[in-house]
């Protein structure tokens, strides 16, 4: 009797979200925050990950996309010196005019 090989099939590659995913979502929850008149919401890089890709490692575009959409007046609740799921970033929603500066732009 002849043993039957079992063939390892290769897994399929994840396909990760893309830094632009992550930002539409984050402008998408400050525009339905701001629409019901919140003054800010918290957005936690880890909780993000996992809302968007759970058990996918995509913690560079996350914390990525989540500074690029900070605004001249939001803050971190939660600072970290290298994508971290621990990053936490205050996004105030009151005012959401295209004329407000990048957090970047203003702390440099």
């Amino acid at each position: 009797m002849k043993k039957t090989e079992k063939k390892e099939e290769p897994k399929p590659e994840v396909e990760k979200k893309s830094f632009q995913t992550y930002k539409d979502v984050i402008n998408w929850k400050k525009w339905e925050a701001h629409n019901m008149n919140w003054l800010y919401i918290e957005v936690n890089a880890g909780d993000l990950m996992t809302e968007l890709e759970a058990g996918v490692n995509n913690i560079e575009t996350c914390c990525n996309a989540i500074l690029d959409c900070m605004l001249e007046g939001d803050t971190f609740i939660v600072q970290t010196d290298k994508p971290d799921t621990k990053l936490t970033v205050r996004y105030y929603c009151d005012n959401l005019a295209e004329d407000r500066r990048k957090w970047s732009d203003v702390n440099r």
